[in-house]
């Protein structure tokens, strides 16, 4: 049990106790109720809090398995399993145990859960026919105390190798937030490494792949960085800045993400940004935090310094005119970059700038476009296209190109429709309508809207119009899919003796639309098959529902437009 009364908390930037970390925070956190989820020594990360990953912050820690699977994973503290979750991609198996002091922690990508548990999921999946669940079971169903094995340590899901993916969540709200502030330890007596500074001109503008930038050369390392040339910066107009920046920690460390960025211009707090916690529901606005445009362009990653106004994140603080410098004279100002990352190591990168009317970076004129505010509904229609962007949906006023093109030569139900281009992040999906130009026919349930870069943004038939919902601007057109998903029988065959051969694998692939289901059934009853989307794999696993002797096996994969294929084999055991 833990015990009452043995509390520490975490406030603020003082460093309370040996294990507490330095941590810029508002909000206390209990320092002593967790252990460690793995028992694995020296602990080494291959993803931090925070981290900036294609299209989200990265929303728990990643613990090294030492290239393998299999380890015990241990309840950090005394609780309830209150969610069990199987994902065909996403976090594959997961779990996740609430606790008394009003936090939840999640476990993910895991090769299995603890017999009890195991058992149980494996019924849930019998009796509802199917391989993903995401179950909440009473908190009396499985209790659990810390220090137990709850589950071993794997790579399921959308898993790049072997690593338990760890986090704690605020019970009510469902945030995630940093475990190091609950004394989740790192060994870490290393500084961030600040790789580049950059210069934006802004001009009261939003900001947009045509916003201006150059590079300025840095130098430095062990925490001091400064201009390669230690000369006075030029600066006119409005202006923003940005960094690259990255963190590793003692022992097998990755280029991991740093905590916080505080820039100061003459000793005054302009921007902060601390990644403490954040809602699931914006962790896609890490494009609105980053450069989005020349991550698209160059895979660089700069975190920009000043906040575009549609940004929903919570993580940024201090902020004066978002971040945004105006000079209001010709003197030389000072500024600091601080950069920190979970442990309280700092780096610091100290220059100076001041303003030059003839220092300004040349803005190209940006094309003609249809007017959209990030703050309300934006609708556009044109011959043949409709589309709605909700409030919400951008970041930044856009001025929206659109132009038709001619449509590709084969397999094309209408032109296709270029909006706008793909250095624009978008927050959410946007609803876009593309009416066929020739009658489909029995073929319009078949439809899908995809892009002329690959992939199905999906589709229904709606009053003359295919629906879809992209996620992204680009190029679409109508298509239809028409064919079956294929099924590649891996290590079984017609009359084959199993015997001794622990599961039946196949590899599943589908042309357009995407896999909607599968069903495998031995003997006419319903039985487990199991899919892991990165390897296209599926496989079932015998057990003592399959006895000896002949049966006979049947295996209906179908796509989201309804196609399906069929698989039949006798086999013994």
């Amino acid at each position: 049990m833990i015990k009452k009364g043995l509390l520490l908390f975490c406030f603020g930037l003082s460093v309370l106790s040996a294990g507490a970390q330095q941590i810029y925070s508002n909000n206390k956190y209990p320092l002593v109720d967790f252990r460690q989820p793995l028992d694995i020594t020296p602990v080494a990360l291959s993803g931090s809090f925070g981290e900036i990953r294609g299209n989200h912050f990265h929303s728990g820690m990643d613990f090294r398995t030492n290239q393998r699977e299999g380890y015990p994973v241990y309840a950090i503290a005394d609780g309830y399993v209150s969610r069990m979750r199987v994902q065909n991609s996403g976090f594959g198996l997961a779990l996740y145990l609430t606790h008394p002091n009003g936090y939840t922690s999640v476990y993910g990508h895991l090769s299995r859960f603890a017999p009890q548990i195991d058992r149980a999921v494996k019924d849930l999946e019998y009796q509802k026919k199917t391989f993903e669940l995401d179950e909440f079971p009473d908190a009396a169903a499985f209790p659990v105390h810390k220090g137990d094995i709850i589950a071993y340590s794997g790579n399921r899901g959308s898993s790049g190798g072997p690593h338990l993916h760890f986090e704690i969540r605020d019970s009510k709200t469902e945030q995630t937030i940093n475990p190091q502030l609950f004394g989740i330890q790192v060994p870490d007596n290393i500084p961030p490494v600040i790789s580049a500074l950059y210069v934006y001109q802004t001009n009261q503008k939003s900001f947009n792949e045509f916003t201006p930038k150059k590079g300025l050369p840095i130098t430095g390392a062990n925490g001091s960085y400064k201009l390669t040339q230690q000369t006075v910066v030029p600066v006119s107009g409005e202006i923003g800045f940005g960094i690259s920046a990255n963190d590793r920690h003692n022992g097998a460390s990755g280029n991991n993400g740093v905590y916080a960025i505080r820039l100061e211009l003459d000793g005054k707090i302009i921007y902060t940004s601390a990644v403490e916690r954040f809602a699931f529901e914006n962790s896609k606005a890490i494009n609105s935090h980053i450069d989005y445009p020349a991550f698209m362009t160059t895979r660089r990653t700069i975190q920009k310094s000043f906040v575009d106004p549609g940004n929903p994140l919570q993580i940024y603080s201090s902020l004066i005119n978002n971040g945004r410098i105006l000079l209001g004279d010709t003197n030389v100002h000072q500024v600091r970059y601080l950069v920190s990352d979970g442990k309280g190591n700092e780096s610091i990168l100290a220059f100076q700038i001041r303003s030059d009317g003839r220092s300004a970076i040349q803005t190209p004129e940006a094309p003609e476009g249809v007017s959209m505010s990030y703050g309300k509904d934006n609708d556009f229609s044109a011959e043949g296209i409709k589309l709605r962007l909700a409030k919400g949906t951008l970041y930044n006023d856009l001025k929206l190109t659109y132009k038709v093109r001619p449509k590709p030569a084969t397999g094309a139900y209408s032109r296709i429709h270029q909006i706008h281009n793909n250095l624009v992040p978008l927050h959410t999906g946007f609803e876009l309508w593309i009416k066929p130009d020739v009658d489909m026919g029995m073929l319009k349930d078949k439809a899908v809207i995809v892009s002329t870069s690959g992939g199905s943004q999906g589709g229904v038939y709606d009053q003359g119009y295919i629906k879809g919902t992209p996620r992204a601007f680009g190029s679409y057109y109508i298509a239809v899919d028409t064919v079956a998903p294929t099924i590649a029988p891996l290590n079984i065959a017609e009359g084959k003796n199993m015997k001794g051969i622990a599961r039946m694998n196949f590899r599943l692939r589908d042309n357009l639309s995407g896999i909607k289901s599968f069903n495998g059934y031995i003997d006419g009853a319903w039985v487990l098959m199991e899919f892991d989307t990165k390897t296209a794999t599926l496989w079932h696993t015998f057990d003592e529902r399959t006895a000896s002797g002949k049966h006979d096996f049947k295996l209906i994969v179908e796509d989201m437009k309804g196609n399906s294929r069929t698989y039949t084999a006798n086999f013994y055991r």
